[in-house]
């Protein structure tokens, strides 16, 4: 699929708080269009829209929950026709799978519900939902998983959500593979402990202290760590990383 417009788009998934905010906005800050999903509060997706557009920038925020595949075909009409209205587009360049949930229950209190939730959203969502949009990425294009330091390092309390972010971690390889010929390129980007209400940084003190402890640069990450990471890598800067597992975690358990 070729490209008539020189003005880039990403589509960001979980756009309008935490990592995947920082992510659209640094995003955006390189001139690239916007389109950021969001699962229930449209009005924090607006205001990152708004935040774009009063930079000069031009963002949609759609509606998307990652769970439920059945929505991914009429996503996916949504997505042409904002593409078609907004971009004289009829495809896109970059998918960021960003939209995950966490979990807090130890093995032993996982109940077959919790574990199929976790599953539907973080790994079976950025399954279907790549595979639906690939039509609408462009050859050249670029996809990153958001995966997590967890997929490296065990903690009490989240073994489904650590083993599901391995799990797209390999995806990532596999789908760099059978898209070769298109040259689209798929990488994975695992942050570690992240200063943000999802990564738990808003713990106490004392638990942030001991995180912080356990990291070589003697800090939280910042959602603006990864951020700023992700636009770097969808940049042409970093046009020969492909297939990759890249952790931003400033050196945690080294």
């Amino acid at each position: 699929m070729s490209t008539t417009n020189e003005s880039k788009i990403v589509l960001v998934t979980g756009g309008s708080r935490g990592i995947g905010k920082s992510i659209a906005l640094h995003l955006a800050k390189r001139g690239i269009g916007v389109i950021l999903t969001y699962n229930s509060n449209a009005n924090q997706a607006n205001a990152v829209v708004d935040t774009i557009k009063g930079a000069g920038g031009k963002a949609v925020a759609l509606q998307l929950d990652a769970s439920k595949t059945a929505s991914f075909g009429d996503f996916a009409v949504q997505v042409s026709q904002v593409l078609k209205t907004e971009w004289d587009r009829n495809d896109f360049d970059y998918l960021v799978n960003n939209a995950g949930i966490a979990q807090r229950t130890l093995i032993q209190d996982t109940t077959e519900e919790i574990f199929d939730e976790l599953v539907d959203t973080n790994f079976k969502g950025v399954f279907f939902l790549t595979q639906r949009l690939m039509p609408l990425i462009t050859d050249g294009g670029q996809i990153v998983n958001i995966s997590s330091g967890l997929a490296r390092f065990a903690f009490p309390g989240v073994a489904v959500y650590g083993a599901l972010k391995a799990a797209t971690e390999g995806l990532t390889r596999y789908f760099a593979k059978e898209y070769a010929a298109r040259r689209i390129r798929v990488n994975s980007v695992a942050p570690g402990a992240i200063d943000t209400e999802f990564g738990g940084g808003k713990g106490d003190e004392s638990h942030r202290n001991q995180i912080a402890s356990m990291t070589a640069l003697g800090r939280l990450g910042l959602a603006d760590d990864v951020g700023a990471f992700v636009a770097s890598l969808l940049s042409e800067d970093s046009r020969f990383v492909n297939a990759q597992r890249i952790e931003v975690s400033g050196g945690i358990y080294i």
